[in-house]
């Protein structure tokens, strides 16, 4: 209960606006202004206490308790590394980011681009931080977190090793910004080890909140070049890569000084005129520094005496590990591109066309929501569902083909902060179908598994892979399109966000099953009642002739344990309870003979039904079988009530005996009874006191 509040409590959130780029989630509810007035009312230099300068906040393995990597290591504050430490200095630069002894390569040149776009920096590191003015050992930074912006503070305890910072650091030495945005990243990821080994993209993401497209370097868009050129324009984020063949080629330097699967990030783009031909030009940083591209156009190159001065002086202004070389060059030597585009809050002014943004955010649930890929077909259905309504061709499609541009991202959340607990990314992708006219504007339709055994997709994600997100680009022809986001495999829980980026406005919702009850109604009188069931009866219920909780739990087992087709651990007081709390007219907590039969009939049908789903004649229910049984005995319930009576009623094993079988469906008959007695004018609400409610819950 207390997760279903939780979630209950963060939708009203985002309808105030809490998580938007203007009034980011306090991480862990800490308050940077109240943390840091506090300090300098007291006159203490801030200790941060969820994060705090162990062990643990390092790292679970290679920077785990016994490690040889962690010996000698301290955590100081820059005052006590350098006389006169700085948190920026003039502005952020590519060379306050260089690389330390952790493998975030992907992260820092992540942070590279990031200075390449200052409204977007200053953003995610605010800049009216100093290590003089008001200085409390606090610092404070924001960054996207699947679909909402997270304020994470920090205190300036650092790593470091004989005097100098272990991870991230400026060039010069004095610059901090750079390592403590590090940390507090380290910190909203659970340690920092848990920062090895990552995509470009998902820190382009989280420092823009935008979606990120990647590009096959080995058959490119011919279009490529001037892409690259619009979205340095746009103040996009560009980051490239080598790829390994082998765990050996990790790292490794080529020939041509360039490392193989490392992270760079891209920085420019332009064309010079070279022995009377145009000559396209990339720039690319290497967040290492010294290792740098020896071939055309490479620092001190011959090319760079063959071009105009204005266009030398332009140019070749050294940075360390930055460097250019020529455009078929990058698409020879390099494997791959990544490009991540702004949201529309990200940018200001009227200059730039805008996305539009539709977003959600759902769960994966074992034996309930967790379906697996298409090649699961009984359980393929059981994923969430969306539903996309594109009523508008794009203005000017820039690949001619007429069509509305589509945009698909889909992401697991919060594996990166779990890997400490063994968990990692689960292989994710999605699927895309044509909606069928009969269930046009429809949200209450959840599609079942015949749908998808007679209709093929219309698109799809490239690949299922195990990286937090699976992004795709489309373009469909205007109508309405079902996407089922899933794991590869089915029954594995996870959390996910799936949003959808369109150039006209969109309407996407989530449809699911309606919450109903049609169960149909016993109709016995005692004229129905055989003279044998009376003589039963009065033998079963005693001198009072009615049958308490108690009796009703003896006979219910002494019937059920007799029988070899079902599995059953017997019927427990509490569902022996409800029943009675569903047939009870008199308020007497106990059956008359009317009311016992009744409740005979009823488990005579429902003991029918158990074993009509039991298809592999197992003597228990599947989680899924469970889904069809409570829908042919009359419920209709959506995603989120079928995970709960999955979670309260199944075994370790997801699977249903028979008397949860009867106790779920019992109390759900209970249930809407009581809510349609309560619900006076019909209008499905109602309105409880405070003690009716938990007289209600208590039943």
């Amino acid at each position: 209960m207390a997760g279903i509040a939780q979630k209950l409590q963060h939708n009203r959130d985002k309808l105030h606006g809490i998580g938007t780029n203007s009034h980011a989630v306090k991480y862990l509810e800490q308050d940077y202004e109240l943390l840091k007035n506090s300090c300098l009312d007291r006159g203490q230099l801030f200790e941060d206490e969820s994060f705090e300068p162990l062990i643990s906040s390092l790292g679970y393995k290679e920077l785990g308790p016994n490690s040889y990597s962690v010996r000698g290591i301290t955590w100081e504050r820059p005052k006590e590394l350098c006389s006169n430490p700085k948190f920026i200095v003039e502005d952020a630069t590519r060379t306050d980011i260089c690389q330390g002894a952790l493998g975030d390569c992907w992260l820092l040149a992540a942070i590279a681009s990031l200075t390449l776009n200052k409204q977007v920096l200053r953003r995610v590191v605010p800049h009216d931080q100093s290590f003089d003015e008001d200085y409390a050992g606090i610092f404070h930074f924001e960054f996207w977190q699947f679909g909402e912006w997270v304020d994470v503070v920090v205190d300036d305890r650092l790593p470091t090793r004989d005097g100098k910072l272990l991870f991230v650091h400026s060039e010069e030495g004095s610059e901090f910004w750079s390592a403590l945005l590090e940390k507090a990243y380290a910190k909203l990821n659970g340690c920092y080890e848990a920062l090895s080994g990552g995509s470009t993209t998902e820190g382009f993401e989280d420092f823009s909140g935008g979606i990120a497209e990647k590009h096959d370097l080995s058959d490119p868009n011919p279009h490529l070049f001037t892409i690259i050129q619009k979205a340095l324009e746009r103040g996009s984020l560009l980051g490239c890569s080598i790829d390994i063949t082998s765990s050996a080629d990790s790292e490794a330097v080529t020939h041509r000084k360039l490392v193989k699967g490392h992270a760079y990030s891209v920085t420019g783009a332009d064309r010079v005129e070279y022995s009377g031909d145009m000559v396209q030009l990339i720039r690319i940083r290497n967040p290492w520094g010294q290792v740098e591209w020896n071939g055309a156009w490479s620092d001190n190159s011959y090319e760079w005496k063959r071009i105009s001065s204005d266009d030398q002086t332009r140019l070749t202004k050294a940075e360390d590990g930055e460097f250019w070389m020529s455009f078929s060059d990058f698409l020879r030597q390099y494997s791959r591109l990544e490009i991540c585009n702004l949201t529309p809050d990200a940018l200001t002014g009227d200059e730039f066309k805008k996305w539009a943004e539709i977003e959600f955010e759902e769960t994966w649930r074992r034996g309930v929501s967790a379906g697996g890929c298409r090649n699961y077909p009984n359980s393929f259905w059981c994923n969430p569902q969306f539903v996309i309504k594109l009523d508008e061709e794009d203005d000017d499609p820039d690949d001619g083909e007429e069509g509305c541009t589509v945009i698909v991202g889909l992401m697991q959340k919060n594996k990166r902060r779990l890997r400490k607990m063994g968990q990692d990314m689960e292989t994710i992708g999605f699927a895309i179908y044509e909606l069928p006219e009969e269930f046009s504007g429809k949200t209450q339709v959840h599609l079942k598994r015949d749908f998808f055994l007679q209709n093929c997709s219309k698109a799809r994600s490239e690949t299922f892979i195990n990286q937090r997100e699976v992004c795709n680009h489309f373009t469909l022809p205007p109508g309405e399109y079902l996407i089922i986001p899933s794991t590869f495999e089915p029954y594995k829980n996870g959390d996910f966000y799936v949003r959808v980026f369109t150039e006209k406005n969109a309407d996407f919702v989530e449809i699911d099953d309606p919450v109903e009850c049609h169960v149909e109604e016993v109709d016995i009188d005692e004229d129905d009642i055989s003279h044998r069931f009376k003589r039963l009866f009065g033998q079963l219920a005693g001198d009072d002739l009615e049958i308490s909780p108690f009796e009703l739990q003896k006979i219910l087992n002494r019937v059920v344990g007799k029988r070899e087709d079902i599995k059953t651990n017997g019927f427990s007081l509490t569902t022996c309870r409800t029943m009675i709390n569903l047939l009870d007219k008199d308020g007497s907590c106990k059956l008359g003979i009317l009311e016992f039969k009744i409740l005979w009939a009823k488990i005579e049908k429902l003991l029918v039904l158990y074993k009509e789903k039991d298809t592999d004649q197992s003597g228990c229910m599947s989680a899924s079988e469970m889904r069809t049984a409570v829908e042919d005995a009359g419920f209709s319930l959506n995603n989120p009530l079928h995970q709960i009576v999955v979670a309260r009623y199944s075994e370790p094993s997801l699977t249903i005996d028979f008397d949860n079988f009867v106790a779920c469906l019992i109390r759900l008959e209970l249930l809407f009874n009581t809510f349609k007695e309560l619900d006076e004018e019909g209008s499905g609400r109602i309105k409880l006191s405070y003690l009716v409610w938990l007289e209600l819950t208590m039943l």
